[in-house]
């Protein structure tokens, strides 16, 4: 790495990595990153910390809470820098997860300025989506976003019938 120093002190990690030194101590106070200590007892981080940094700040911004973080961070090696197949392996355990989130983010994007199957019926479209607020009688909250629409449109048509055969 050339001239570059294998540590950094905490100032300098919060500068290269644009995090504040308060979240940095949250951080190795939450064991998501560590430090050693000098015999004058500052913080001395190792390099590759930066990466790990990147992925808190990444993750958080996309809303995956700290825990699944740590979690995801505990199967990267300690005593070593991690390698780019250590990177690998754990970001592929990630992979459905991400991609499922992404599907929904995708929804909300995509389906919220129609029926939601919400109850609030207020939408042009939610009397013929949504009629009588059948949807209502699968569960609470915006069905059509919680569940599939044809997977809702398929059980609300079995709700329907249910209620018009009993």
């Amino acid at each position: 790495m050339g001239d570059l120093p294998t540590e950094l002190s905490v100032g300098e990690l919060s500068t290269r990595s644009g995090v504040a030194i308060s979240a940095l101590h949250f951080y190795e106070r939450q064991g998501l990153i560590t430090s050693r200590r000098t015999e004058g007892n500052q913080r001395r981080y190792r390099r590759d910390t930066l990466r790990r940094v990147a992925l808190i700040r990444v993750a958080q911004r996309v809303g995956i809470p700290l825990a699944e973080i740590g979690t995801a961070l505990e199967d990267l090696p300690s005593a070593r820098p991690p390698t780019r197949q250590d990177w690998e392996r754990m970001s592929t355990r990630w992979r459905d997860q991400l991609d499922a989130r992404i599907r929904e983010l995708q929804k909300l994007r995509d389906d919220f300025t129609d029926c939601v199957g919400c109850g609030c019926l207020s939408i042009d479209r939610c009397p013929m989506a949504n009629p009588d607020d059948t949807l209502g009688r699968l569960g609470s909250g915006p069905r059509r976003l919680l569940e599939g629409v044809g997977e809702t449109r398929r059980a609300a048509a079995e709700q329907v019938g249910k209620a018009c055969c009993q």
